[in-house]
């Protein structure tokens, strides 16, 4: 083979390969890969085999810290099955469970009428992995939760599932009740959402500054009290991981999606990766694009040319918001340089793609904010607003740079975004640190070990309330 046919034929050969993790990869909108990892010494029926190097999987579960709940049944109540982070994140719990052995039963207790392909192919990931999925109605899922070791209600909307369902069993069942809570508006504050709250199990919340939200809001316009409430930062999985830490992999999806959108390797692609709406920030973080634009052209400052990239996008519903982002693209003529991607699973190769994240939540911001994690293990440094858990993630000055939410966040935003346009070693320097603190305290063992220690709690409360 001469030497040009195989350099042509290795380009070929990684060229696949990334198809191949364009394939593999399903990230959700803030950012979730499922779980593969934890189904390897595993079968669909959840027995444990021997691995071919000798190890059995009896000692890999021995070292899990979920290793405890093999054999707990566990039900996860959804309000919803859709691309949204509440979700998918319960789902990635359910696999992380059925990894070490627990019996894991499924229940989304909002359904639309009309088949819905989302649901339906999210549905037979769980049913693949070995989830079982069954009606929120019904005596089946009344049995279940009698006979749960574990229930985890999955955002403060799910709470209108108990009264409605269980009826009278609802207080046989709130002593093994975690709730995992991931809102952050004022309102999900409602009588008939939480008022079960206070005699749970537990809550899990994904940041502080949403636990104190919570803990004040509860009080002081319900009249209520948070039950034990635990934090529990979220992790990236190992899958994520791989492909952030895999050069080549990154630079084929990176010139793949660049070459789709029309963006040159040169050219600085600034990115905001959310569901499109209000609450997301994207209006406002056009309008800080544009005004960037304005400074550099003004001062005539010699930056490479910069494009914006706003993925979750979601023109087939034809929301008010989506066609105002649009016409101020159009008003402002900047077709060329601002680009439109639909919502999607599979986020991961326009992290790659990107060279500086913008995560904009207003009002409170993030409860978390997983792709911002996500961002930051590729190396990218991050714009976020200083509200909610970003500034749990985001160093202000070391892995990125914060701004006010709001109106009054649009100018600040504007010269961060000048600010790292013009200095390629600060975007470089912030993404390195970025890196290194996902690598300390945002992986998936270190969100397995938090999760871990909050069920331990709840399943010695949940026994010693079914001795009395």
């Amino acid at each position: 083979m001469s030497k040009a046919s195989t350099s042509i034929w290795v380009t070929m050969q990684r060229k696949r390969w990334a198809m191949m993790v364009l394939l593999f990869l399903s990230v959700s909108t803030v950012g979730l890969i499922l779980v593969r990892s934890s189904f390897e010494s595993c079968n669909f029926s959840g027995q444990f085999v021997e691995e071919k190097n000798g190890d059995s999987s009896a000692t890999k579960l021995q070292s899990n810290p979920l290793g405890f709940m093999k054999s707990k049944l566990v039900l996860l109540v959804s309000h919803e099955l859709s691309l949204s982070g509440g979700p998918l994140l319960l789902m990635e719990l359910a696999f992380l469970l059925r990894g070490v052995g627990a019996e894991v039963v499924w229940i989304t207790n909002q359904k639309p009428l009309e088949a819905d392909q989302v649901i339906y192919s999210l549905e037979h990931k769980m049913l693949d992995r070995g989830v079982q999925v069954i009606s929120a109605k019904g005596q089946k899922a009344i049995d279940t939760a009698l006979k749960a070791d574990l229930i985890v209600l999955n955002t403060a909307v799910a709470g209108k599932w108990l009264d409605a369902v269980l009826k009278e069993n609802v207080v046989k069942v709130l002593p093994k009740i975690l709730w995992w809570i991931h809102e952050m508006r004022g309102h999900y504050f409602n009588p008939d959402l939480v008022k079960h709250l206070p005699f749970v199990a537990g809550a899990m919340i994904d940041s502080h500054a949403t636990a104190e939200y919570w803990k004040n809001r509860t009080q002081a316009r319900l009249g209520i009290k948070m039950p034990k409430t635990y934090v529990v930062h979220l992790g990236n999985s190992k899958e994520l991981m791989e492909v952030a830490e895999d050069s080549v992999a990154k630079r084929v999806l990176r010139e793949h999606v660049r070459e789709s959108l029309g963006v040159r390797n040169e050219d600085l692609l600034f990115g905001i990766i959310n569901s499109v709406s209000r609450g997301k920030g994207q209006d406002l973080f056009l309008r800080a694009f544009h005004e960037s634009l304005e400074t550099i052209k003004e001062k005539k400052l010699q930056v490479p040319t910069m494009h914006a990239v706003v993925v979750g996008s979601d023109m087939s519903r034809q929301t008010k918001f989506e066609t105002e982002l649009r016409n101020f693209v159009q008003e402002k003529k900047l077709e060329n340089f601002v680009h439109f991607v639909n919502k999607t699973l599979t986020v991961a190769p326009y992290i790659a793609a990107i060279d500086v994240l913008v995560q904009n939540s207003q009002a409170r911001g993030e409860c978390f904010g997983r792709i911002t994690i996500e961002a930051m293990a590729f190396k990218l440094p991050v714009l976020g607003t200083a509200a909610g858990g970003t500034m749990e993630i985001v160093v202000n000055g070391t892995t990125g740079l914060l701004h006010n939410a709001g109106k009054e966040g649009v100018t600040p935003l504007a010269k961060n975004i000048v600010k790292l346009a013009m200095q390629v070693e600060l975007r470089l320097t912030m993404g390195k640190n970025g890196y290194e603190r996902v690598k300390e305290m945002f992986l998936e063992h270190h969100m397995s070990h938090r999760i871990a220690s909050v069920l331990k709690e709840v399943l010695q409360h949940a026994k010693a309330h079914a001795l009395r």
